[in-house]
């Protein structure tokens, strides 16, 4: 018998369709019909020419074969499949006397070597294992082909429906002069969008001026803004503010929610009249800057809280974009991966082609709490100390695609206050960026002097704040940022 054909019962749903290449008949027949047990479609050959015959016809998504068939050996047979049907998984069997043949499949491209006799289980598991990936190469190369075929923004990489949606919007709004707030966690990439919405208005050609409000002092703040003084303002825009400077442009207000309150009100003056006030109460007339804003806050709750002026908010949010985090929309990870592979291999001269498959399943299994920024930064570090041609999950780091552990000393929830979960938050990002206030402001999406605040508080109260029966240098939240206070004798 030269071949055999088996099919799951009519109507039911097949696993995969396995090609079976094996000359001894009774263990051909017995894979073919364990395999056909366990939910797959199979065809079986007994020689290469058979199976490169049966290929076409058959249509299989994985081939099985022995490392040495009649007509030629696995790694002439995994050639010729290639070059038929490209990306299509190959696994070859082996006796410990065939090692070498199976090396040669290997460097061929056969997926995986299993050894005779073998495991039934650890068979199924291959199987699926290389037929998974080869579904994922597959939607990789779909997301890809309709990327191309959709409208793209520059910088803004990915097809799923999620970044799609807020790439229609760019279109949508870009035309109209009116404010918009695009809202969204941490790096996830609200300034890219703001780039887009310029870049595809009527105001390209005119200037695009970004301001992070949580950087400047408060007292510098608002001259800044709108005029006379400021860090930011050279000897050729003397008593210039950055919305005058953004006549006939855009400006980006990053992290809006730290304005100040004198300063929101003076923003919703301008957004009524676009007159311009400069600080000292000097008129400086009409200005035409456009107004983009950005928070990884949630306005309506500071708006709550009285924190941030409702009639601001309702004005900034006449369009809304929220920019979704990058666990929502998972099947871009493979394309933004690429995207910064291809950037930085190119920046530090390196000849790297690709991801090794269980990195590529490490990068999707990862939740990205730091969103597009933390995955920019993991490709970055991994394309600097990858030392082949691909990169390995080695690469990326223990973290990517590991479990998080829960810091001993963090508070329990449920359990704490939210009073205890900012003190934590803020004294442990703090330790962990040497003190630097503004560099936790950052990545905690606050403002430094809201950080200045709370130190104070914390100070104040933090032989009050140990856990009973302890003083305060035993509590887990003792850090070394509150050691250095105690020396300084605060």
């Amino acid at each position: 018998m030269r071949g055999t054909h088996l099919v799951n019962g009519e109507g039911m749903d097949s696993r995969g369709r396995i090609l079976i290449v094996e000359d001894e008949n009774d263990l051909r027949t017995a894979l073919a019909q364990f395999l056909h047990r366990q939910g797959f479609s199979v065809e079986t050959a007994a020689d290469g020419p058979t199976a490169l015959s049966t290929l076409e016809r058959f249509e299989p998504d994985l081939v099985l074969t022995d490392v040495a068939v009649p007509g030629m050996n696995a790694v002439e047979l995994i050639r010729k499949i290639q070059a038929l049907v490209a990306d299509l998984p190959c696994l070859v069997v082996t006796t410990n006397g065939g090692m070498d043949g199976a090396v040669a499949a290997m460097r061929q491209g056969a997926e995986a070597v299993l050894s005779k006799p073998l495991s039934l289980d650890v068979l199924v598991f291959v199987i699926e294992r290389a037929l998974e990936r080869r579904r994922l190469r597959a939607e990789v190369g779909k997301l890809r082909s309709q990327l191309s075929q959709r409208r793209r923004v520059n910088n803004l990489i990915g097809a799923s429906p999620a970044l799609q949606s807020v790439i229609d919007a760019v279109f949508q709004v870009a035309a109209s002069p009116a404010p918009v707030l695009i809202t969204g966690e941490s790096g996830t990439g609200k300034d890219l969008v703001a780039a887009a919405l310029h870049a595809h208005s009527p105001r390209a050609e005119a200037p695009f001026i970004k301001l992070h409000c949580p950087s400047l002092a408060e007292s510098m703040l608002e001259g800044e803004l709108f005029g006379e003084g400021g860090a930011l303002t050279d000897e050729a825009s003397r008593g210039k503010g950055l919305l005058q400077r953004a006549d006939g442009g855009t400006i980006l207000l990053d992290e809006i929610g730290a304005l100040t309150p004198s300063t929101q009100e003076k923003l919703v003056r301008f957004l009524r009249s676009h007159e311009l006030q400069r600080a000292g109460g000097h008129e400086a007339g009409t200005v035409d800057s456009r107004i983009i804003a950005t928070s990884s806050r949630d306005l309506v709750e500071l708006v709550r809280e009285g924190a941030f002026r409702e009639d601001l908010f309702h004005r900034l949010s006449l369009i809304s974009i929220e920019m979704p985090p990058l666990r929502a929309r998972p099947s871009d990870i493979w394309l933004l991966a690429g995207h910064f592979l291809a950037r930085f291999a190119e920046r530090y001269g390196k000849d790297i082609l690709g991801f090794s498959d269980e990195a590529l399943e490490r990068l999707v299994g990862y939740t990205w709490p730091g969103n597009v920024r933390e995955l920019e930064d993991v490709i970055e570090r991994a394309v600097v100390g990858a030392r082949q041609n691909a990169i390995l999950a080695r690469d990326l780091g223990s973290m990517i695609g590991a479990p998080v552990a829960h810091e001993p000393g963090a508070p329990r929830i449920p359990g704490s206050t939210m009073a205890d979960i900012e003190r934590y938050a803020i004294l442990t990002t703090l330790n962990h960026t040497g003190g630097s206030t503004s560099r936790a402001a950052a990545i905690l999406g606050i403002a430094p002097r809201t950080i200045q605040y709370r130190l104070h508080d914390y100070q104040l109260h933090a032989i009050a704040a140990a856990p009973e029966g302890k003083t305060r240098e035993q509590s887990p939240g003792y850090t070394v940022l509150e050691k250095a206070a105690v020396v300084r004798g605060r």
